[in-house]
């Protein structure tokens, strides 16, 4: 096998991450140059990516009276949530600890959707206090808790009901949430009852229906069905006598991580909007959730080879960055695209490796059977790697948590410090 020496076009999936001369780049910005200034692993973001993305959607909801909420989750970097809400993003939350990044970040309270199925009492008394836009409930225990919440400090709660459409996302097991075996949401045909429930209490006010049934979605089609499902209920919701202000259909779409085929948000939405234009309900209210979508391509972790161990079945490049740092493959089997940071000379021969992490489990791998040209020292990109990686990131085997970078054309900030081996223990106490 041989190894081309340079791209001359952006890479698959990465439409802000080129070779130049050989030296691969982030906008403006060499990554060997930032992984010699921060050290590895390193993750980068690039700026115009993050932009790019949300145009699409932007795009997508021109003229519509729509809020895009970027689902915290993905990735809460406190840089990238200002940089979004600059941009009029609102925010998905799911914990009363990303409820707290948002504010940091100057959110609006207003903009401000909180979901998630185990919100604690104390976490719904502060989203009250705050001023979030809504509560995105998804039991009818949810409903009882917040009611007594909001009652006990004389606020009513703006609530919309998760409802779980019964709809197939055909994707991970473990990112699929509409289905009846999941976790998520309140049951289809359960729905019409949580509704009239939500409107008998007084602690409680219904503003809006959502769903949200998956995540990395690569066709339209799952989108389609549950909104069908949705309207469907809204009509009997409305007939009931209860009003529904929105329609939040949550977030999903997925990316291009080894040549997936999403459709582009801006065409995903002409064809939902026209469904529902057809259906009568056009000049609702729409909020959406994405996350992946909009962080997931614009992000690279940089890791250096450290070691190779050939093996009668598979040869390994051990490199510095592990599971703790990029959990995807470890918990999805999910599959990155690997480029070395310094292209190969033309000719040059590759090997077939399994990159994996210097973690004690077998688990720790980055990336199976992949054909590279590198020696021990060099610098490797873990692509795709801006949604899921470093918000999942943890200090297994008390390694400190990488060093986060936001380049904007030729200017590279540093957003996160790399922990210190002091910082993990620095909330422990000996005892006395």
């Amino acid at each position: 096998m041989t190894l081309a020496a340079a791209h001359a076009a952006p890479l698959p999936g990465a439409p802000f991450v080129s070779y130049r001369d050989g030296r691969l780049m982030v906008e403006d910005v060499a990554l060997s140059e930032l992984a010699r200034a921060h050290g590895t692993p390193l993750f980068v973001y690039s700026r115009a990516a993050i932009l790019h993305a949300l145009a699409a959607y932007q795009r997508g909801l021109a003229g519509r009276e729509a809020l895009i909420c970027y689902s915290i989750k993905a990735n809460s970097s406190l840089a990238i949530l200002k940089l979004l809400a600059d941009a009029g993003c609102g925010f998905d939350i799911v914990s009363g600890g990303e409820l707290e990044r948002a504010l940091a970040v100057g959110a609006a309270p207003s903009k401000i959707i909180f979901s998630g199925i185990g919100k604690t009492r104390p976490e719904m008394l502060r989203a009250l206090q705050a001023g979030v836009g809504c509560f995105n409930v998804e039991s009818m225990a949810e409903l009882d808790a917040l009611n007594e919440v909001a009652q006990s400090c004389g606020q009513t709660a703006p609530v919309s009901i998760r409802v779980n459409p019964d709809v197939d996302a055909k994707t991970h097991p473990y990112i699929s949430t509409g289905l009846k075996g999941n976790k998520f949401g309140i049951a289809h045909q359960d729905a019409l009852a949580a509704y009239r429930r939500a409107a008998s209490l007084p602690g409680l006010r219904v503003t809006g229906i959502d769903c949200h049934i998956g995540s990395q979605l690569t066709t339209p089609a799952p989108y389609l069905e549950a909104m069908e499902r949705v309207l469907d209920l809204v009509a009997a919701i409305e007939a009931a006598g209860i009003p529904i202000g929105h329609i939040d259909f949550g977030g999903g779409l997925g990316i291009d991580y080894d040549g997936d085929a999403p459709p582009a948000a801006d065409a995903l939405w002409a064809r939902l909007l026209a469904r529902l234009d057809a259906r009568g309900y056009g000049d609702r209210a729409l909020m959406i959730e994405p996350g992946r979508s909009l962080l997931g391509n614009a992000g690279v972790c940089v890791t250096q080879v450290l070691y190779f161990k050939p093996g009668e079945q598979k040869n390994f490049c051990i490199v510095d960055a592990a599971m703790n740092d990029l959990p995807r493959p470890a918990l999805y089997q999910a599959f990155h695209r690997i480029e070395p940071v310094q292209a190969a000379a033309p000719d040059t021969p590759a090997t077939v490796y399994d990159v994996v992490g210097p973690v004690c489990e077998s688990g720790d791998w980055l990336g199976r059977e992949r054909a590279l040209a590198v020696a021990a020292g060099d610098y490797l990109a873990v692509l795709s790697a801006g949604a899921y990686c470093m918000a999942m990131a943890s200090n297994y085997n008390s390694r400190p948590r990488a060093a986060e970078v936001l380049v904007c054309g030729r200017d590279a900030q540093l957003i996160r410090r790399r922990e210190t081996v002091q910082d993990l223990w620095r909330d422990e106490r000996l005892p006395g």
